[in-house]
């Protein structure tokens, strides 16, 4: 972003938003369907956002399966935003009682990580690792899944490959990088969020009653709506809708 991250002097206001930037990305791989995008900086804070989002648009119901790389803010933000207060211990003695109360993750709740061993820029293996949950948990969710049995994040890699495609300002190893930050973090929007609607995925198509294929959105496939939208239509959308 404006300049490379070893350029930047963490003691220049002009450089805060310069160097490094990531998009934190909630995806659904069932249906191809961005819930959350957050750009910004590789922190906690902006881990939290996305997580916190995440619940509110799923109607505060953790997902049955979590996977992600091995950010460790994500262990951290998931356990606080989607645990409940444990029941307080019995108390057996004189003193104060806990104050703040241990939170814990619902029963069901898997949250895996994904580790690539790389020899010469190559992946040679993958390791997962379970964080939280357990083994039968975990076999359950995966079992249960219509895309996918092993954990990983190949479907959101393959989404990120979709974007740089869709968004110039990310291709790589080009001239074409952002040098405005409110007008990269609207046109990330812009890419991600128009994509649930308006782009047709291949491997989301179906065949109509006559045998042909219909071609199909993330957002269709997810029940939000019945057609492809155009930009216009999606554009032009209020982005708050009155009952």
């Amino acid at each position: 972003m404006g300049k490379k991250q070893k350029n930047c002097d963490p003691h220049d206001p002009d450089d805060d938003h310069c160097g490094d930037y990531w998009d934190f990305v909630a995806y659904d791989p069932e249906h191809r369907l961005v819930l959350v995008v957050v750009p910004g900086a590789r922190s906690i804070e902006n881990a939290e956002i996305t997580v916190e989002e995440t619940k509110a648009r799923l109607g505060d119901a953790p997902p049955a399966l979590m996977t992600s790389d091995e950010l460790a803010a994500y262990a951290t933000v998931i356990e606080t935003t989607f645990g409940v207060p444990a029941p307080p211990p019995q108390r057996r003695g004189p003193g104060r009682p806990r104050v703040v109360p241990e939170l814990r993750l619902p029963e069901g709740v898997c949250y895996a990580t994904v580790h690539k061993h790389r020899e010469n820029g190559r992946v040679v293996a993958v390791e997962q690792k379970q964080v939280f949950g357990t083994s039968e948990d975990l076999e359950d969710a995966l079992g249960a899944s219509t895309v996918s049995g092993k954990v990983n994040t190949s479907f959101l890699e393959r989404q990120h490959a979709t974007d740089r495609g869709r968004n110039a300002r990310k291709s790589r190893k080009t001239y074409r990088f952002s040098k405005d930050w409110e007008v990269h973090e609207a046109v990330t929007y812009l890419t991600m969020y128009s994509y649930n609607f308006c782009w047709c995925v291949r491997t989301l198509r179906v065949k109509d009653e006559d045998g042909r294929w219909r071609e199909r959105t993330p957002a269709m496939a997810a029940g939000l709506t019945d057609h492809v939208w155009t930009l216009r239509e999606w554009s032009m959308r209020p982005a708050v809708q009155s009952s």
